[in-house]
């Protein structure tokens, strides 16, 4: 395989700073670099080792505001995070579910676990983690609950 991983995700916000709170707080992620230029601005946020969200705000672009169903949304329909382990899955889940961001449900894809939020912009993200219980071969479809997930936090 010649790749190793996604490198970035660009995305459009109309609030560059709440959606940097959002990464930051839920994810522990970091700002490494800003730039302003005439009626835009860009904003690196990692996510991960290698990996990144290109924060575009562009003064008049109302793409952030738009809101469609799941595999309505155009080529790209969402993104998923790679949590590091489980308890940073479980800390994450939290998070979002404290801001009501997610509802807490955790599908059991058989390889992996998989939750589901929404950013403050409405944009969909998944987090994924190795699933410690899973069985080789087993693969299992969406809405099929984790064990140990099935009430609340």
């Amino acid at each position: 395989m010649l790749l190793d991983g996604v490198n970035h995700v660009a995305i459009l916000t109309n609030d560059a700073d709440r959606l940097h709170a959002f990464y930051l707080e839920v994810f522990d992620a970091s700002v490494s670099h800003r730039t302003e230029g005439e009626g835009f601005r860009l904003s690196l946020v990692d996510v991960g080792p290698n990996t990144e969200l290109n924060v575009f705000e562009v003064a008049g672009n109302t793409e952030a505001e738009r809101q469609t169903p799941m595999f309505g949304r155009g080529r790209i329909d969402h993104i998923g995070l790679q949590a590091a382990f489980v308890a940073a899955f479980d800390t994450i889940r939290g998070r979002l579910v404290a801001r009501a961001a997610s509802d807490g449900f955790v599908t059991d894809f058989g390889p992996i676990l998989s939750l589901f939020f929404r950013d403050p912009d409405g944009l969909e993200g998944e987090v994924c983690v190795p699933n410690p219980a899973a069985k080789p071969g087993v693969f299992n479809p969406p809405g099929t609950p984790a064990h140990g997930y099935e009430r609340g936090i």
